[in-house]
């Protein structure tokens, strides 16, 4: 059950929770609210209100709206990060792995709890420990994918890295820009191309201790 789906089951007022569970509650209606209104536009009246609990009982979990948002960016980076590791370790077949990869930038964006836009689209990336965040999930991808690279071309690590941001990047701006205009190209088909599109650069890198690709 997600943090959102924790909210709806749990938002009637005087429902006496497990800490743990309030938390992911709190979230769910944190990230709800921090999706549509943004940070600066968002209030801890109206997540208090969302998630069914009195002021008091937010502030117990979290001491501060900044505090709030920082425990649910740690949360959406880290879904990030595993599904980048996921992909990456899911085949051994190269091309496949690409597709898998991008495939879970455009999962994690498509996701209808909108998580992606406090990683990808935050109004406070001026605050530094937003920042830091963002840009270390960001580093954290590239060097996962960096790793395969480096690993089947034996490109240096400078090499391999560059082309991971590239990779990365590419996959997260596109998918954000697919679910923005509402493409009516379906998501398998999207990432069929976007892979047909990056496969034909990195394959023309040879497999490391090989003369073929």
């Amino acid at each position: 059950m997600t943090a959102i789906e924790q909210t709806e089951a749990a938002r009637p007022r005087g429902t006496r929770l497990p800490r743990r569970a309030r938390r992911n509650q709190l979230l769910g209606a944190a990230q709800e609210v921090f999706v549509a209104q943004g940070y600066h536009a968002a209030a801890m009246d109206d997540i208090a209100e969302r998630a069914g609990v009195s002021k008091p009982v937010l502030y117990q979990h979290f001491p501060g709206k900044l505090e709030l948002y920082l425990a649910l960016l740690d949360q959406h980076c880290e879904s990030l990060l595993q599904a980048v590791r996921t992909a990456l370790a899911s085949t051994t077949e190269n091309k496949l792995r690409v597709a898998a990869t991008m495939d879970a930038y455009f999962a994690y964006v498509e996701d209808e709890g909108g998580a992606f836009r406090l990683v990808f689209e935050s109004d406070l990336t001026n605050e530094p420990a937003v920042r830091e965040r963002v840009e270390r999930v960001s580093l954290q991808c590239a060097e996962a994918i960096s790793d395969v690279i480096a690993e089947d071309t034996g490109l240096s690590k400078d090499e391999s890295m560059l082309l991971a941001v590239g990779l990365g990047g590419v996959s997260q701006v596109v998918a954000r820009y697919w679910l923005s205009s509402e493409s009516t190209i379906p998501r398998d088909k999207a990432v069929q191309l976007l892979t047909s599109l990056a496969w034909r650069g990195i394959a023309g890198f040879p497999l490391h201790g090989s003369e073929s690709h």
